[in-house]
């Protein structure tokens, strides 16, 4: 069987990017990113591939058949929060709010379990994983062990596949596993998100191979704003635009065209328990 990795996408509007949110103009087309939404779920199609999709629940109340047509046509739901904000800047009731109530609208919208969260900007609070597991997650995809890049994240985990949270928490719940967005090994920067657009399909591709000659599923992500042509906006950064629209379209092409099997975050997770619990019981997975 091919190597497995997951191409899950970060399923949040244009207009709920801190970018955006930061900037001192406006758009008035509504539902920016819906065209990529569907582009992704066709081309997954096309592929004979699956994903996770990490959907801000708020898209689903204000555009519920574009998030059960991603769970009709077979992908996982999982949570991006409700409102997408960055969970350190709430208190802990804000936050737990932005992860009960994502997960009970998105359970209402698509009569499917989720068990799945990230963060936006992988931004998690201390309490974090203990708020997942209340709330009655299984996992989390949160943390990218990247080198620290100013401004942004990284710098703090050395995590490179699915491991208990505890390895990233100490004292956190043993119910909860982190599945890290991966890195490039050595570089240590991201495989996809902005790098994927930065550096191309040819780097993240290279980063593949390299995990799975480790045993390693990469994880990887993308964004439905990133696959269309953005609306100028006064005050949103230039690298916001670098390469979004058709270029971004062909690159997930080109990744996609990979001898992977691009599956969802809860296959592997399943699949791993099943394979650690024959090894215990003394049989071959």
């Amino acid at each position: 069987m091919s190597n497995r990795a997951v191409l899950s996408i970060d399923f949040e509007l244009f207009t709920q990017t801190p970018a955006y949110r930061s900037a001192s103009g406006t758009t008035d087309r509504d539902g920016v990113g819906l065209d990529g939404g569907r582009f992704f779920r066709d081309t997954l199609a096309k592929y004979d591939a699956t994903s996770t999709a990490f959907v801000v629940s708020s898209v689903a109340e204000s555009h519920p058949d574009a998030v059960r047509a991603l769970a009709d046509a077979g992908l996982e739901i999982a949570s991006h929060t409700h409102t997408h904000q960055l969970l350190s800047d709430l208190d802990s009731d804000g936050q737990r709010r932005e992860l009960s109530q994502s997960k009970d609208v998105l359970e209402r919208v698509t009569n499917e379990r989720v068990s799945g969260f990230r963060a936006p900007a992988f931004d998690i609070t201390d309490d974090h994983f203990d708020l997942l597991s209340d709330i009655g997650y299984t996992y989390d995809s949160s943390v990218v062990s990247s080198r620290s890049i100013p401004g942004w994240y990284g710098g703090e985990y050395d995590i490179h596949e699915p491991v208990q949270a505890t390895a990233v928490r100490p004292g956190a719940p043993d119910s909860i596993t982190e599945f890290p967005a991966s890195v490039m090994p050595g570089l240590q920067l991201p495989l996809t998100g902005t790098w994927l657009r930065f550096f191309g399909p040819r780097y993240t591709i290279l980063g593949m191979k390299l995990l799975a000659r480790r045993g390693i599923t990469p994880m990887l992500y993308v964004h439905p704003w990133e696959l269309v042509d953005l609306p100028a906006v006064e005050g949103v950064p230039t690298r916001v635009y670098v390469r979004t629209g058709d270029w971004m379209r062909r690159a997930v092409e080109r990744i996609l065209q990979q001898d992977f099997e691009f599956t969802t975050v809860r296959t592997v997770l399943e699949d791993g328990e099943a394979a650690a619990t024959q090894l215990q019981r003394g049989e071959t997975p």
